[in-house]
């Protein structure tokens, strides 16, 4: 088969090209985060921005970490936060592209359940801009909270399709 993003076939680029893809439609949510330890918390949600050559990013960055509960915490390194706000940096980070679609592997892994809860909200409100959200997770509270199609899978292969509304 072929992978088609945004009417590009992915097959047909270089890593180069696909990284650039990558770069401009995608967002993407690691389960251990992938901050750069380096990087502030605000440094870390400019990477991608930064990596197209955008300029003057910082403000959209720190709008993005606000959104997250995040702003009071823009200069602190990953070492110095939990690991739930490293959870919401890096959920900031993938959105700050303003992705067609964030591929969120167990984003609430790390978070409380008040916290969890507002993160999904979040992404709800991501995915009613029109921007595909993807969450593998084996949280079943935030299955439950899924008001749109649910995919299951069991041993790699599709187990079940619930459509929105029929949740478990």
């Amino acid at each position: 088969g072929s992978v088609i993003l945004n009417g590009v076939t992915l097959d047909d680029l270089n890593e180069d090209e696909r990284a650039a893809v990558r770069n401009q439609h995608v967002g993407f949510i690691f389960q251990n985060f992938q901050l750069i330890p380096t990087l502030t918390a605000l440094e870390n949600v400019m990477v991608p921005l930064e990596l197209r050559g955008e300029r003057n990013v910082a403000k959209a960055s720190m709008e993005l970490l606000d959104r997250v509960g995040l702003a009071d915490r823009h200069d602190h390194y990953p070492t110095q936060l939990s690991g739930g706000e490293q959870q919401r940096v890096a959920v900031a980070r993938a959105l700050i592209n303003q992705p067609s679609i964030v591929l969120a592997d167990e984003p609430t892994g790390n978070l409380d359940p008040v916290l969890s809860r507002e993160l999904f909200a979040l992404f709800e409100q991501v995915s009613e801009q029109g921007v595909t959200v993807l969450i593998a997770s084996h949280d079943l509270g935030l299955i439950r909270q899924m008001r749109k199609r649910v995919l299951v899978l069991s041993g790699g292969r599709l187990a079940d399709d619930i459509p929105a509304g029929d949740h478990p």
